[in-house]
């Protein structure tokens, strides 16, 4: 992946953007199943993003979460290394709070080549934040260099958690989250995975988690986080499947040892 990629990208994510704020104050909002919400706005900013992206790369695949385009080619699942490098994108992360105008959603776009993600997008709205990562070079946000925080132990933490829509009490994800609860500093729900995953990038948060969450959800995030030295495992400790994330994401190797260790458990 290279600085073609990143541009046309950053492109894509700002004219995705672009159609979000148009239409924050009138946004139509229908539910795709109970509590899990779509808006007029996340299929426009799809189809803006998927256009940009593929006039300037044609043959690549694409992975979006509207529009039924929610399965990657057997052959770039696969890892194949002849298979076509695939756009990943959450054309708006953070639906519920869009719809209720909190300011916590974003565009997300990641790009997956040959077993791995490679490159990663995600913009917010209304605060303007770029957070950009290719494979190997490094993490930025509005290109400044970021980097993750040096906590080492839970009871220091600021940490983050994602639950699916319609969680039950006698969920595991509900014992997981008062496990964490006990033992960190202080415990939050943002409502986007994308800006969750970044904020750990960028020292903000200390640590995130989530097993409920889609590919294209965290797809950029996971390259981002990545780049900005955090540690990233599938939520038991094994490695990630990006196309099946259910992971956890923290600053340092001690905070991963201790939040694999309370998750792993439920």
């Amino acid at each position: 992946m290279n600085q073609e990629h990143l541009d046309i990208a950053i492109s894509a994510a700002r004219a995705g953007a672009a159609e979000l704020l148009s239409r924050w104050e009138s946004r139509t909002v229908t539910e795709k199943a109970p509590k899990d919400l779509v808006t007029d706005a996340d299929l426009a900013s799809q189809k803006a993003i998927r256009k940009i992206l593929m006039d300037a790369f044609e043959g690549y695949a694409f992975v979006g979460e509207e529009e039924g385009e929610n399965d990657p080619p057997a052959t770039v699942r696969n890892g194949d290394l002849d298979a076509p490098p695939c756009w990943v994108v959450d054309p708006l992360d953070g639906t519920v709070n869009y719809v209720h105008r909190l300011q916590s959603f974003a565009v997300s776009i990641g790009l997956y080549h040959a077993g791995k993600m490679r490159l990663g997008v995600i913009l917010d709205p209304v605060t303007k934040e770029l957070f950009t990562a290719i494979d190997g070079q490094g993490a930025h946000l509005n290109g400044m260099p970021i980097h993750t925080s040096d906590c080492e132990s839970l009871s220091d933490a600021l940490v983050a958690c994602s639950f699916p829509a319609g969680v039950k009490s006698d969920s595991p994800e509900v014992t997981r989250f008062v496990k964490v609860l006990e033992r960190c500093r202080s415990l939050r729900r943002l409502g986007s995975c994308a800006l969750n995953m970044c904020y750990v990038a960028a020292g903000r948060l200390d640590g995130y988690w989530a097993t409920n969450v889609a590919a294209w959800d965290s797809a950029a995030g996971t390259v981002i986080a990545r780049e900005a030295g955090a540690h990233l495992t599938a939520y038991d400790g094994t490695d990630l499947d990006d196309w099946l994330p259910k992971f956890c994401v923290t600053a340092t190797k001690p905070m991963q040892d201790t939040m694999v260790g309370l998750l792993a458990d439920h």
